[in-house]
């Protein structure tokens, strides 16, 4: 899988002006250290927040940008800057970012941390000026100990260079940064959890209210961020509102860009910096260049494995929240796989379904029995062992484990692809279905009488 931000050779300049993001990514892949960063405009945005905007002026610059979050859910970043509290007296806040990338398929923030982790940093730190965050966290999946050790280095250059640490840039604002490696959850890209988590606690969501930006890590008023998020937080202050609003495609709700990627049998996988609305066939068959030779493409997913599956006939929809909406699922993290011809759909859902149940946190029944009940089910259709009636108890699952009904949002992410394959592919499931014969009712009236 290649880390680029880039389509096919030529076919998108490497400009600030339309990929504040990637623009200065280098050929060979190396990260991107203090002195090139500085010499590509880094940091310039962060001198600019701090010399001529107040706290306020870049908390309402985010807001009227219009920026949402980037991890999934899609939260307006400027809104959730605007529920830390306005009391001064308050003064011990914290700045979290949300680097547990552990959605299956999601590989964006990866490429960010490992070659650029300078931009994070520029964007936690004008972030933080203006929430008056006086310590940061970068909560960051185990397993990238590559993105842990580039992202250590980079924070003392910054510490050296006078970019954290005490009265930064001779403000009086004080700001230290730490980078603290997850003991490996899925459920910790839920922000309470990964609160706990940090903590030191089991990574259980919270009951919710009080929300972090009254009641977060510590007990301290706590601000959550995806690592894409905030790197989009440089490029809107130093580059200004109305330049950021018209990065998007015409049709659009989103503004900016967004790090969108394909995987599957196709012929390029990779990861681009596009603008939003752009449509999923551009994503399919400009970028990633289609299905590999002797494979047709049988669905596809918008944005990890928690999304619902879609048909190629939806690949004309645009890639935004609303543009996804608008044919059944959400977008999530906007990096789609590809699902060929070859592919049973419940083996693929039983292990989907499987690592769901395995990262649930077990906190509430829905999820912590419903997912490994879907579990047995998928298992015994795909070995043709099914019994008359378990796919209507998968689609019931699905229903008792949808929005609202569990106390964080794990399960219906969980559920909401297994929906969608049994609408488009019902016959798959239906084929592992043990037909009913006379001793098959004997035998399944034998086993409830024996159960009662």
């Amino acid at each position: 899988m290649k880390l680029t931000s880039f389509g096919p050779a030529n076919t998108i300049a490497r400009a600030a002006e339309t990929h504040p993001l990637t623009w200065r990514l280098r050929d060979d892949g190396e990260p991107i250290w203090l002195d090139e960063y500085q010499a590509k405009d880094g940091y310039a945005a962060a001198r600019k927040a701090f010399a001529d905007m107040s706290q306020d002026d870049i908390v309402q610059t985010v807001k009227d940008s219009g920026l949402k979050g980037r991890g999934g859910a899609g939260f307006p970043t400027g809104v959730k800057w605007g529920l830390m509290p306005k009391d001064e007296s308050m003064n011990i806040r914290y700045l979290l970012c949300n680097a547990d990338e552990m959605e299956p398929n999601t590989w964006k923030d990866r490429m960010l941390m490992e070659q650029q982790p300078h931009l994070l940093i520029e964007g936690m730190l004008i972030s933080a000026r203006a929430l008056k965050a006086y310590r940061g966290y970068i909560f960051l999946r185990g397993e990238y100990t590559t993105a842990a050790k580039h992202l250590n280095r980079a924070v003392q250059e910054a510490k050296a260079a006078g970019l954290l640490g005490k009265n930064i840039l001779g403000s009086g604002f004080d700001f230290e940064l730490f980078v603290h490696t997850g003991a490996g959850r899925y459920i910790c890209g839920e922000e309470t959890a990964l609160i706990n988590s940090l903590e030191g606690r089991r990574a259980n969501p919270r009951s919710k209210p009080p929300f972090p930006a009254a009641v977060g890590v510590w007990g301290k008023p706590t601000c959550v961020n995806n690592v894409e998020t905030l790197c989009n937080v440089p490029a809107i202050v130093g580059n200004g509102i109305d330049w950021y609003k018209s990065l998007a495609r015409e049709g659009s709700e989103d503004h900016g860009t967004k790090l969108m990627g394909f995987s599957g049998k196709v012929k390029n996988p990779g990861l681009w910096e596009l603008p939003f609305g752009i449509t999923a066939r551009e994503l399919f068959e400009d970028y990633a260049g289609g299905m590999r030779d002797g494979f047709t493409l049988k669905c596809w997913q918008p944005g990890g494995a928690g999304t619902g599956f879609l048909l190629p006939e939806h690949l004309d929809a645009q890639m935004y929240a609303g543009g996804i909406g608008k044919v059944g699922t959400r977008m999530g993290t906007g990096l789609a796989m590809a699902v060929d011809d070859s592919v049973n759909m419940v083996s693929l859902l039983r292990n989907m379904e499987e690592f769901f149940a395995r990262e649930s946190c077990g906190f509430c029944t829905p999820c912590r029995d419903g997912l490994p009940w879907s579990v047995k089910l998928l298992r015994a259709i795909e070995t043709g062992n099914g019994q008359p009636g378990d796919i209507e108890t998968l689609l019931g699952l699905v229903g008792f484990l949808g929005p609202g009904k569990t106390f964080c949002a794990h399960a219906p992410g969980a559920v909401e692809p297994l929906g969608s394959a049994i609408k488009y592919f019902r016959a798959e499931f239906e084929a592992g279905i043990k037909p009913v014969t006379p001793g098959s009712l004997t035998q399944v009236a034998t086993a409830t009488m024996a159960g009662a």
